[in-house]
Order: C-alpha cells, then sequence, then structure tokens
C-alpha cells in the first residue's frame, strides 16, 4: 500500500441530482460512517464509483437505484466539469482500499418521475448507505453536506440551480 503522501490517483465516481416535480432535491442521511464530526450527522446526493468500461449515463442510473430504488428517472443534465475532491487527512490512503486521495465525479441531474413509495433505503443486493431521506431545497444543501464535500457542492449547485426550486 502506498504512503498518503504517494497517493495521487481519484477514485472516478457519479453524483446524481435527483429533482422532484416540485423541483426539490434528494437527499439522505449517511449513517454508517464515521467522521470528525460525528456518525449520522452528515446527508448527500446518491454517488457511487464507475466500474471499469461502464459509460456515466449507466453508471449514474446504477448508483440511484443500488442506494434508493429509484429507476423512474429521466436524465436531463450532465456536468460540463469532472469535479474533484481530496479526502480528509486522516482518511487518504485508507478508504476504498487505499488507492485513492479522494474522487473526480461527474454529476447528472435527473427528474424525479416516480412516486415517493418507490423509494426504498435498503434495496435488495446492495448495502444501505442511508437511514434517512427526504426532499431539500437547493439552498438547504450546504449546510448539510460533509464539509470536505462542500466545495464540489457549491460548484454543482451553481451549475445546475436552474432545474431546481
Amino acid at each position: 500500500m502506498a504512503k498518503r503522501g504517494e497517493i495521487a490517483a481519484y477514485r472516478p465516481c457519479v453524483g446524481v441530482m435527483l429533482i422532484n416535480k416540485a423541483g426539490l432535491v434528494w437527499i439522505g442521511r449517511r449513517f454508517d460512517k464515521q467522521n470528525d464530526e460525528g456518525k449520522g450527522h452528515w446527508w448527500q446526493m446518491p454517488q457511487g464509483g464507475i466500474d471499469k468500461g461502464e459509460d456515466v449515463r449507466a453508471a449514474a442510473r446504477r448508483e440511484l437505484a443500488e442506494e434508493t430504488a429509484v429507476t423512474s428517472a429521466e436524465i436531463i443534465a450532465e456536468s460540463a466539469h469532472w469535479y474533484t475532491y481530496d479526502l480528509p487527512e486522516h482518511l487518504i490512503g485508507k478508504s476504498w482500499n487505499g488507492k485513492y486521495r479522494g474522487q473526480t465525479q461527474k454529476w447528472l441531474v435527473l427528474r424525479f418521475i416516480g412516486d415517493d413509495s418507490e423509494i426504498d433505503l435498503a434495496p435488495p443486493g446492495h448495502s444501505q448507505e442511508f437511514d434517512r431521506w427526504r426532499w431539500a431545497r437547493m439552498d438547504e444543501l450546504l449546510e448539510l453536506i460533509v464539509p470536505f464535500k462542500r466545495p464540489v457542492y457549491e460548484q454543482v449547485l451553481k451549475e445546475f440551480r436552474h432545474l431546481g426550486a
């Protein structure tokens, strides 16, 4: 395993901004991740790694289904750029089998066309990542997100603000 200072790679990842008919954004509360600020304290939009050879749009749909069971959604936008963040120093070399110093993310916006009853935080075949979920206004998101991800969320919100409430 490489030492923290030697890890230069970023994990390829997708982020999903799921927007409902009212223009609100889906967020889930992470309950399984201990961090500097405590466990069960932070919310986020769905996100996850892109499998080798997987198309970004397919990865976004897969991650959304794995984390929320949502399949009733249409892709309406894709970020113009890849957004990158570093993990906090004490997690570099530990998360993702020690391979990555952070993530580089392509963000997609999907319009939710289903019913809230479709949402299931423990879909079969996937480890549950969230213990609660809710719809939020875009202007609420930054205060709810773990601090080290906030710069990426700021950029994503700026790019897609026109699509939400």
